[in-house]
């Protein structure tokens, strides 16, 4: 298969393009570097990432931000921020991409635990979680020719978890392998419309 990861250079990103790599042609799009580049807050700029790399027969989305921070200190501006790159740079990867998907074909979202399980400090970042996976599953119902999409939605991760513990208090990371697993899961099997909880 064709596939193309946006975020293949992340934290995430690079495990699950190193695992896919091993059977199939994989494109990384990242911010700064990568096969091609792209701004994922800027719809023009996913527009020109999908022209450029063509035909596909899995497009992976793990990328997007969003601010931290306590409620009485978000102001309406630093929610667009995931608005604008968490949530619609996913959305408009759906939206652009599966025009570019090959019938068959499969899309893979990234969310996380704050969908269901939101911590202190992150009302935006749980906000465009849960969307993203309400969107994701009402996709999978208009998707033509075959087309799934699939979220994965984590646990925090081993490889992250020095820097995030402090806002985790009695997380049990999950191994990376696990979340991998997910992704893999996703792309080449068979299901759609399912959110694909990691946890240890």
């Amino acid at each position: 298969m064709k596939i193309l990861i946006i975020g293949g250079n992340g934290t995430i990103g690079k495990k699950v393009s190193e695992r896919l790599a091993q059977k199939h042609e994989v494109l990384i799009a990242g911010r700064h570097s990568g096969n091609v580049t792209v701004d994922f807050s800027d719809s023009s700029s996913i527009q020109t990432m999908f022209e450029s790399v063509g035909k596909l027969d899995a497009i992976v989305a793990i990328a997007g931000d969003a601010k931290w921070d306590k409620l009485n200190k978000l102001s309406e501006d630093d929610f667009y921020i995931g608005i604008k790159s968490k949530m619609m740079g996913q959305v408009n990867t759906v939206r652009i991409g599966k025009n570019y998907l090959n019938p068959g074909g499969s899309i893979t979202l990234s969310t996380g635990i704050l969908a269901d399980d939101p911590v202190d400090m992150t009302t935006s970042a749980a906000m465009v979680n849960g969307a993203i996976n309400s969107f994701a599953k009402a996709v999978a119902l208009e998707l033509e020719d075959g087309k799934r999409i699939n979220v994965v939605c984590s646990d925090l991760v081993e490889d992250s978890f020095e820097k995030y513990k402090d806002y985790f208090p009695g997380n049990t990371p999950v191994p990376m392998h696990k979340i991998v697993d997910g992704y893999v899961k996703s792309i080449e099997g068979k299901i759609t419309g399912r959110i694909l909880r990691i946890m240890a």
